[in-house]
């Protein structure tokens, strides 16, 4: 049994596929095509999103590797100032140290004089003494009888007599 070729059949058939065509289109073919359409909306979104992010994480990079420039910079400062104070610290230091040293060392030429000048007058003082005594031992021994005392004294009234006229 074979389909026989009848133009009734093919009427009918035509008007069925009408009309499931018109009822596909009535309601079927409205919500595919609106889910065909949210659909590509949504992966428009998704890409437009997946173009944003990569944006804004290339704008984050180079937000990043200015910061870190800028921390590097900023470290690099830091540093600089930390070794100028240690050397302006070291420079004051060892002007301290000389000052105290020079302070000292003139301390100790002053004192070392002051002694010297001491140790002087002290020998001075001994040979002064020491000439009184040799001075008195002679006198003792060349004044010992009256008449030499009075030798001597009439010759140094006369040496003053001289030097006063």
């Amino acid at each position: 049994m074979l389909i026989q070729f009848s133009f009734g059949l093919i009427f009918w058939m035509t008007v069925s596929f009408l009309a499931v065509l018109f009822i596909l289109k009535k309601f079927a073919w409205k919500p595919i095509l609106d889910t065909l359409t949210e659909r590509e909306k949504g992966i428009e979104d998704a890409l437009s999103e997946a173009r944003k992010a990569r944006e804004e994480m290339a704008a984050l990079n180079t937000k990043n590797e200015e910061l870190m420039r800028s921390a590097r910079e900023e470290r690099e400062v830091l540093l600089k100032e930390a070794r100028d104070i240690r050397d302006r610290e070291i420079a004051q230091a060892k002007e301290k140290a000389k000052a105290e040293a020079d302070a000292l060392l003139a301390r100790a030429r002053t004192d070392i004089q002051n002694e010297k000048n001491a140790a002087l007058t002290e020998m001075k003082n001994q040979v002064a003494e020491l000439s009184i005594l040799v001075a008195e031992h002679i006198l003792r021994e060349k004044l010992g009888d009256a008449a030499a005392q009075r030798a001597l004294v009439d010759k140094v009234l006369t040496e003053a007599d001289l030097r006063k006229s």
